[in-house]
């Protein structure tokens, strides 16, 4: 399938075996930053496609998530650890303990109150800490045995995936949470990404189609072209297309803002096992191989 573009996947070894890359994120510094969740550390890939990793304080942390946080470090979950960590650009790591045991910390992402706001997959919370390390848990209002995952902003609030839940949640900032239903019936939701036009799309990974979530809180639902193609991550180029992980297909996918498929690339390495993407400042799209232990780069211009 040919999306009108010359489209080839560059694959990034990242140094370290078994480094099990999930989560990738741009940083202030201009690099993509990851989380190595098979070996407890924090990677960083420059825009030459050279690779540092800091080493976590605590050992079989798994890190999952990452973003960046208003007071310029890095922030991310450490699912194992049950701890929320931040990282500066220079290497220099802090560790938060949850106040719930196996809270199961997973996504994470910036609010628009200056604080970092996160999922505690494994509890069906919603967690936020403030630079300062204060964790403020917040449940009521959430579906039992949700399961949250993926957090975007929008309009003031945060609304975020729950796999298990088979729902699309809302968070404002005062901490009132409301959930929006997803039409198919068990259709797992993971990775969303906020769009330009105000909507915002996130993957059906059992439903093997795309959610797209619009103002007025109607959710309308995109198949794939591709057979049980086990979607993954999301985010959206410069053009306002969709970029998506197959994971089960080892392909990247490619949709328009109106649901129409645009292309299907095959990852070079098989078995890949490709789970994040992101967009960079730059326009430079980055995917995470956690099989491979590589990041994997978007060539398309």
């Amino acid at each position: 399938m040919s999306s009108g573009h010359q489209v080839s996947i560059r694959e990034h070894r990242i140094p370290t075996p078994g480094s099990g890359p999930y989560i990738c994120a741009p940083g202030p510094d201009g690099a993509l930053w990851f989380c190595e969740s098979g070996t407890s550390r924090i990677g960083r890939m420059d825009a030459a496609g050279r690779f540092t990793e800091f080493v976590l304080p605590t050992p079989n942390a798994t890190p999952i998530g990452i973003i960046a946080g208003a007071d310029g470090r890095l922030w991310f979950c450490e699912k194992a650890a049950n701890q929320v960590g931040a990282i500066t650009p220079g290497g220099e790591i802090t560790e938060y303990p949850l106040p719930s045991a196996g809270a199961g910390p997973d996504g994470i992402m910036a609010g628009p109150d200056g604080n970092i706001w996160f999922s505690e997959t494994s509890i069906g919370r919603i967690g936020r800490i403030t630079p300062a390390g204060e964790v403020t848990e917040f449940s009521e209002g959430l579906s039992p045995d949700c399961r949250p995952l993926s957090i975007v902003p929008r309009d003031g609030a945060l609304w975020f995936s729950q796999a298990a839940g088979n729902k699309v949640g809302r968070i404002g900032m005062d901490g009132a949470i409301s959930e929006i239903p997803i039409p198919t019936h068990d259709s797992q939701p993971r990775a969303m990404a906020p769009h330009p036009d105000g909507s915002i799309w996130f993957v059906e990974t059992s439903g093997n189609a795309l959610g797209r979530l619009d103002r007025e809180g109607r959710i309308t639902e995109h198949p794939v072209s591709v057979a049980e193609a086990s979607l993954r991550g999301v985010c959206v180029g410069e053009d306002g297309t969709l970029w998506v992980t197959a994971n089960a297909a080892n392909m990247i996918l490619r949709m328009s803002p109106e649901g129409a498929m645009m292309g299907a690339f095959p990852i070079p390495t098989a078995g890949s096992g490709a789970r994040c993407i992101a967009t960079m400042p730059d326009g430079r799209i980055f995917f995470t191989a956690y099989d491979a232990g590589a990041i994997g780069e978007v060539v398309w211009r």
